[in-house]
């Protein structure tokens, strides 16, 4: 029997009644190329791409043992030489790909080109042109059928690629030896703990992020239910103000447009809450959120944790290493304190944010990216950008939507909700069982200006359910600061607010302070009952107030 007396006529045997297909004498099923290619986007998606590749090179090298097997047994062959040229018949018959006429096959010093690969033609539909060579099954599929036949261990690599832009796909057969150290990383793709060690990492990975979001929700759950039951809560976002809810609802509208946001506002205000608000309402909330703080990392080592780096790019580069724009793909990146960036960094992100690629330290290729970047900072970019500091180019087109959180001391109708919620959170992590707040102590937060946001009163609250000995937070559970605090002149902006507009938030916030009771209320201001029911009648919170009222006295 010679190579090229094989006929497909011949070797496949179709049972129509059984359901029941082969091919060389072994049992075959006749699977779709796009079906194939939806299973490889599949595995790259959700377990990467060096688990994907071991997965398809190890199916590849099984299949190719295996015709090799049944290749000996169904056929009697002139010589092996006739027998090793089958291989590539039989693929070509099987429509995986078509080796150039007058090839000496992969073992020979020139190697096997191949045209029409079928991986080559799936990894461009679901994916684009790649960066490196992606033919892993057919290599697998070679490498098993020439280890079969030759009794030894024979790899085949890929070194020209038609799915990144070659005019055919090339692939040489060496033994390890041969190989040598040069194609270590490759030929790990052969070797079954890599794809254990791949998929134990990616299972765990899946698994403790699981975790995670069920511990959060939980907790999220707990504290709405226990302490704000009727209070919207996207990810702990309280949101009870004006000034807050006009953010979200901005935040959830720009969201579903694939837009770059930046988010402005003090330090503790809720930033990185926000960019999360902007990726879980968006239609990239199954992908990755990585949050990055630029001012906490020096120049060099951004650039590599940002793009990555290849090997030898610097001492200590012992293995490439993708960065956190390749890591994000397919969700969003947070870029927390842009502002510290320094302006040599600022081109290389602009060019980044531009034409949605990304060069690894060391390298000279291009690597597209699918990222959408959001960016946070508590600095005035505007005056940077005046003051030379920061470049005006990257400044508005990080800017296309600014989102502007404001810090706690204006978003005052915020403070008891939020504190409850925090107070919650820490006594659900605590295993501590506190109810609330003492009068005294919910006044003297309204009272504090919270110089440190949002994140002042986590710690705050942190620390009173620590030191708390009862079922409540009493005033002398809260740190020195607070208890100390005085209330300073109002303004907003700098303009001083109206006595009207200061006395109506007081009310109301003594008015809830009390469950909504306007005897204990009008008690406690130092008023007569009438004069609280004609003033809650002006702010038009009469008949909520009244229906609290009375369930409260009963």
């Amino acid at each position: 029997m010679r190579a090229a007396d094989l006929d497909h006529k011949e070797l496949l045997e179709l049972d129509p009644e059984g359901g029941v297909i082969r091919f060389a004498g072994q049992r075959a099923l006749l699977l779709d190329a796009v079906a194939m290619g939806v299973l490889r986007k599949y595995l790259v998606e959700n377990f990467g791409l060096i688990a994907a590749r071991a997965v398809l090179t190890q199916f590849g090298f099984a299949h190719g043992w295996r015709m090799a097997e049944a290749m000996k047994m169904q056929f009697k062959w002139d010589s092996d030489e006739e027998l090793l040229r089958a291989g590539p018949r039989i693929n070509t018959l099987e429509g995986f790909f078509h080796v150039r006429p007058g090839g000496k096959g992969p073992l020979s010093r020139e190697g096997d080109s191949v045209l029409s690969s079928y991986e080559a033609e799936q990894h461009l539909l679901h994916f684009g042109r790649a960066d490196s060579p992606m033919c892993w099954t057919i290599c697998g599929l070679k490498s098993g059928y020439l280890s079969q036949i030759t009794g030894k261990e024979i790899f085949v690599l890929e070194d020209r690629c038609l799915g990144k832009g070659d005019a055919t796909c090339h692939l040489l057969g060496r033994t390890r030896e041969e190989w040598g150290d040069t194609h270590a990383e490759e030929l790990r793709f052969f070797e079954p703990i890599l794809l254990k060690e791949c998929l134990d990492t990616s299972l765990h990975r899946v698994t403790e992020s699981l975790k995670v979001a069920e511990r959060k929700l939980r907790l999220h759950h707990r504290a709405l239910t226990r302490v704000a039951p009727d209070l919207e809560q996207p990810l702990g976002i309280v949101a009870k103000s004006p000034a807050m809810r006009q953010v979200v609802d901005l935040a959830r509208r720009v969201a579903k447009v694939d837009s770059t946001v930046l988010i402005t506002g003090e330090s503790g205000a809720g930033k990185e809450r926000i960019a999360r608000l902007v990726h879980e309402e968006s239609p990239r909330f199954a992908g990755p959120f990585i949050a990055v703080n630029c001012g906490a990392i020096t120049e060099t080592l951004l650039e590599s944790e940002l793009f990555g780096h290849a090997r030898g790019a610097f001492t200590g580069a012992t293995h490439d290493r993708p960065g956190l724009f390749e890591a994000a793909n397919k969700g969003t990146l947070l870029l927390d304190e842009i502002g510290e960036v320094s302006p040599g960094m600022q081109v290389k992100l602009l060019r980044a944010l531009q034409e949605r690629e990304i060069r690894r330290v060391g390298e000279n290729k291009s690597r597209h990216v699918d990222v959408r970047v959001v960016a946070a900072t508590n600095r005035d970019l505007a005056v940077a950008v005046a003051n030379g500091t920061f470049r005006q180019d990257l400044y508005y087109r990080l800017k296309v939507v600014e989102l502007c959180v404001p810090p706690l001391r204006e978003r005052r109708d915020d403070i008891l909700p939020l504190a409850r919620v925090l107070l919650a959170e820490s006594s659900h992590r605590m295993k501590r069982k506190l109810s609330g707040f003492a009068p005294a102590a919910a006044v003297q937060l309204l009272r504090c200006e919270w110089p440190g946001n949002v994140r002042e009163l986590e710690n705050a609250m942190e620390r009173a359910v620590a030191l708390a000995t009862g079922t409540r937070v009493e005033f002398e559970d809260l740190p020195d600061e607070i208890a100390q605090a005085i209330p300073r002149l109002m303004t907003v902006k700098g303009a001083v607010r109206p006595l009207e507009e200061m006395e109506k938030e007081y009310i109301l916030s003594a008015l809830e302070l009390n469950g909504g009771n306007q005897t204990r209320t009008a008690e406690q201001l130092q008023i007569g009952s009438a004069t609280l029911y004609r003033k809650l009648k002006l702010y038009g919170a009469i008949s909520g107030a009244r229906r609290t009222g009375t369930k409260a006295s009963s």
